[in-house]
């Protein structure tokens, strides 16, 4: 009973702190009405959900969070630059990550992380999935790359969404 009442109360919190976020206001009826969004939206989208989500590690994806955020603010400085710095500096490239996560949600939430971060987007992931290809603004070292999305990203959505 209690699922059917909140099914996802981790993505309602997150709804509510969103919508009072773009509301840019704490008074008492908007944080009412981002609970209310917050509660109805994974009622109503409940049937779309594939699978229930298990959160097996919920400091691991605080961390995570953090990791993703300093990422994208560190991002978004260095494709600046090598904007400033003009297009003869740039060597841009494609490479095929091998993934590990086998969740449909795990994978989702990497390509979705990638694509957030400035300087690289996904561009493919292979049918039987187990790679994918991630396209970066500045690849002087592809073996970096793939390092830095196996360990600062895909490591953590393994603790947190699969099981050992």
């Amino acid at each position: 009973m209690k699922r059917w009442l909140l099914p996802h109360p981790i993505l309602t919190l997150t709804l509510a702190l969103i919508w009072l976020l773009l509301a840019n206001r704490l008074t008492p009826g908007h944080l009412v009405l981002g609970l209310l969004l917050g509660w109805a939206i994974p009622i109503f989208t409940r049937r779309f959900w594939p699978e229930t989500v298990h959160i097996h590690r919920p400091l691991t994806l605080a961390r995570f969070m953090i990791v993703l955020l300093y990422d994208i603010l560190v991002a978004n400085v260095t494709v600046a630059l090598l904007i400033l710095r003009g297009p003869r500096r740039v060597v841009p490239g494609f490479v095929v990550v091998p993934l590990k996560l086998q969740s449909e949600l795990g994978i989702s939430l990497l390509a979705n992380t990638i694509s957030l971060t400035p300087g690289t987007v996904s561009a493919w992931l292979s049918p039987d999935r187990r790679s994918l290809v991630v396209h970066g603004i500045d690849v002087r070292n592809p073996g970096a790359l793939i390092d830095t999305i196996q360990r600062r990203y895909e490591a953590p959505l393994l603790e947190i969404f699969e099981p050992c």
